[in-house]
């Protein structure tokens, strides 16, 4: 069982490939150290099942941002996962096969009482792009379809959409048909696989050029300030991955209203820490796995995303011991 010192374990990608002046992972760690949790960390690799019983090696994580040498870890312990209060899973996309399984050990110390955030189950069920489709009323016009025919007529009705692949992350494989596109037979044979893969096609939103707003929610509740994440010059993707700069904005009255639209919803399936994609008055997707953006918003507005993270999943636990 766990030990009087709360112990908090984050399935993460290996911590040398992180940068630790942006990383939300470890901007939300630091605010769980400050609260006194003890950290360790793991990837998919150090965890199994023997047994029935879901086992990880982990090593502790202390993370000082103070110079180049940015953290510290010990020696490797091995310990059933069930030995810790909360377990974070924070693994970057691809959302394939691995991504999967280690869902199911998640779920299965999710059962001995851990608390998984996200949970298990909702992360494989909400998928990032077709989970948001569950509110049309928020969302642009779109189809989702394999069908070259299907995609082209949207297209033609339309005459500007975006297609975009259902398991793609930071921009990648987002293509724009515009009016009279001489390439588009051969972007959406490709895009498809020949028509074998289903994609997202998307009504062009012309306010990209204002931002791709990142919507940080929190149990179910937005944070103040959003980041417009705005393309570069010639792009029509603003993602920080794709070349975008972000700026720092208040919540509009339209953002919150989205946020109430699909909050409740979020507290149901247990996913406490989402990012919403808004552009202009639109919800385009809704990122469960591992949503950036923290450490942006923090610096100017000068709050801790990461403590009223914290302060709420504590409050879940106590509730759980009384």
């Amino acid at each position: 069982m766990p030990s009087n010192t709360p112990r908090l374990a984050i399935l993460i990608d290996p911590p040398e490939t992180l940068m630790p002046h942006k990383d939300t992972t470890l901007a939300l760690a630091q605010a769980a150290a400050e609260r006194g949790w003890e950290l360790r960390v793991f990837t998919q690799l150090q965890l199994w099942l023997d047994n029935g019983e879901p086992q990880v090696e982990t090593r502790r994580l202390r993370v000082k941002l103070e110079n180049d040498n940015w953290f510290e870890v010990d020696q490797p312990q091995i310990e059933p996962l069930a030995g810790f209060n909360m377990v974070w899973m924070r693994k970057d996309p691809p959302f394939d096969i691995n991504y999967i399984y280690s869902t199911y050990l998640l779920e299965m110390a999710e059962r001995r009482g851990v608390l998984v955030v996200n949970r298990p189950a909702s992360l494989r069920d909400c998928n990032e792009k077709l989970f948001a489709t569950q509110f049309p009323q928020c969302c642009p016009d779109l189809v989702v379809s394999s069908d070259l025919d299907q995609l082209r007529d949207f297209h033609d009705r339309l005459g500007d959409v975006v297609v975009k692949p259902l398991d793609g992350m930071g921009g990648q494989s987002i293509f724009r048909l515009g009016e009279g596109e001489r390439n588009r037979s051969v972007i959406l044979d490709t895009i498809t696989q020949q028509g074998r893969v289903p994609v997202m096609a998307q009504r062009f939103l012309p306010e990209i050029t204002a931002g791709d707003k990142r919507i940080l929610m929190v149990d179910g509740e937005p944070v103040s300030h959003a980041l417009a994440r705005i393309p570069k010059k010639g792009e029509t993707r603003g993602n920080l991955a794709a070349g975008g700069s972000g700026v720092v904005q208040e919540l509009s009255e339209r953002d919150r209203w989205i946020a109430a639209q699909v909050g409740p919803e979020l507290k149901k399936r247990g996913l406490w820490f989402v990012g919403l994609d808004v552009i202009g008055d639109y919800l385009t997707e809704i990122n469960v796995t591992s949503p950036t953006c923290v450490r942006e918003i923090d610096a100017v507005t000068g709050g801790s995303i990461g403590d009223e993270l914290m302060q709420r999943l504590e409050r879940v636990l106590e509730q759980r011991q009384s």
